[in-house]
């Protein structure tokens, strides 16, 4: 995964320094719009955390002064990534923040990593734009199973994106996401279908990628 072309460069973002004040921070967020920013130390160099815009309102809320530092409301200060991270570590260290800074080799802050950004990645694995149907197929514990799945479909077609996911419940079911090709008409995917229920693999659901969604 190219994280240094997926993520956003320090020079095209809005950041604060440590020594800002909460007053001078929360005047930045309010002209820019962000509800949270990056926090660099003094010479804009090294990633300190994240400071949002809503602990500093409850922070004045609660009496506090918007005098003190920056620092003394920062956030997520270990929540950042290299900017040679894998994929899945990206994936497990973004979770439910709005973003996630990335280091260069020095350590110093490089950009970065939007919620979108990913999502759009896993968007592009899934040729959503250029697929046609998605067969969503049930197989236990089965060893054989994903080489069954792709030999029945190569078959028919080409397969444009294959995507595993593990239920952990005490039935163990794996679900396989196959991507059809643009082009398939209905009756191919139909057959497709039928040859794998033939086989002994259930297709649970058929996503049509080109109708409207309701």
């Amino acid at each position: 995964m190219l994280i240094k072309n997926l993520c956003i460069p320090k020079i095209n973002l809005t950041t604060i320094t440590e020594s800002a004040t909460l007053k001078e921070t929360l005047d930045i967020l309010e002209q820019s719009g962000y509800r949270c920013i990056p926090v660099l130390d003094d010479k804009g160099e090294k990633f300190i955390g994240n400071i949002y815009k809503m602990h500093i309102y409850r922070h004045a809320a609660n009496g506090g002064s918007l005098g003190e530092p920056v620092t003394s409301l920062i956030k997520n200060q270990t929540k950042f990534i290299s900017i040679n991270s894998s994929f899945f570590e990206v994936f497990f260290t973004i979770k439910e923040l709005p973003y996630i800074a990335v280091i260069n080799d020095q350590g110093d802050f490089y950009g970065i990593l939007t919620h979108g950004k990913l999502l759009g990645v896993l968007q592009d694995a899934w040729n959503v734009d250029s697929g046609s149907y998605v067969l969503t197929i049930a197989t236990g514990e089965v060893p054989g199973s994903l080489t069954k799945i792709t030999k029945i479909i190569d078959k028919h077609t080409t397969i444009a994106s294959l995507i595993t996911m593990d239920s952990q419940a005490e039935d163990y079911i794996r679900r396989v996401l196959v991507t059809l090709p643009a082009g398939i008409s209905e009756e191919e995917k139909n057959n497709i279908v039928t040859n794998l229920e033939r086989k002994g693999l259930r297709v649970i659901e058929v996503e049509h990628l080109k109708l409207p969604k309701k």
